[in-house]
């Protein structure tokens, strides 16, 4: 809208599809490719099979689909809970306090993912909290990775919240329990559900700290992809790749809808 001239409009628009084309579109489309591909020896592919899906379905890949959505909504929900909670909580505090503590949920992010893998499997190797081959410390290195973006959400969603709705349930003699519950948590709602799409989305293409972390038998995902590409199975890595996408859209689209119902958006 900000520029007037057809050819200018027709011009940024065909910008816009190239760059969304080449970086995004493109590698998604040799994914799908590769997952697809008998023998790929020019430029397109010879011949296309469905035998790396096969395969992958037949292996592991159930498995693996089962750690990631556990993992994911395990974390998700921990890290819904705690950051709408900590948003809440310094709500009510000075705005010097308030934003001195939401650091503090930040700096994990700000972490390379490795890093926290790494301290979390020192940390937790030893007695008197041994966590070091278990499913545990998968969901702590989750949800520690994703918890910061849960409340920068709803930090976001409280700031855009009129507090006219409290004040005027609290004149009405409403006590703190129900007033979070009533009036908050569902005006609030949209902000959750969007918290807990990305939190989730960004759970199950984890690699970095849980490739460090996971124990035998509780294999994700993305680690399952790197073990493959690392081996040099480039085909069945794609197949996976794709089934890896497909799980994740299917379940946000899922959630999405949830919150599109109770909302009546």
């Amino acid at each position: 809208m900000l520029v007037w001239p057809r050819s200018g409009r027709i011009a940024i628009w065909a910008i816009f599809a190239l760059l969304f084309g080449v970086l995004f579109l493109a590698p998604l489309a040799v994914i799908l490719l590769s997952s697809l591909t008998g023998q790929w020896n020019g430029v397109l592919p010879s011949s296309l099979t469905l035998e790396h899906y096969s395969d992958v379905v037949q292996g592991s890949a159930g498995d693996s689909v089962k750690a990631s959505l556990v993992t994911g909504f395990a974390a998700s929900a921990l890290a819904l809970v705690s950051g709408a909670w900590a948003a809440l909580a310094l709500r009510v505090q000075g705005a010097t306090m308030e934003r001195l503590l939401g650091l503090l949920f930040f700096i994990p992010s700000a972490v390379p993912s490795v890093s926290v893998g790494l301290g979390l499997l020192v940390a937790f190797s030893n007695p008197p909290l041994l966590l070091n081959g278990t499913v545990a410390i998968v969901m702590v290195a989750h949800f520690v990775l994703i918890s910061a973006f849960t409340f920068g959400n709803v930090s976001a969603g409280l700031a855009r919240l009129s507090p006219d709705f409290e004040q005027v349930a609290s004149s009405l003699g409403a006590r703190p329990a129900y007033r979070l519950w009533h009036v908050t948590l569902p005006l609030l709602a949209p902000y959750l559900a969007a918290a807990f799409g990305l939190t989730f989305a960004l759970s199950m293409g984890e690699l970095g700290a849980t490739v460090m972390v996971y124990p035998p038998g509780w294999v994700t995902l993305p680690v399952s992809i790197f073990s493959l590409t690392d081996r040099g199975d480039i085909f069945a890595g794609a197949a996976l790749s794709m089934i890896l996408v497909a799980a994740t859209l299917v379940l946000l689209l899922g959630l999405e809808r949830i919150t599109r119902r109770a909302t009546g958006s």
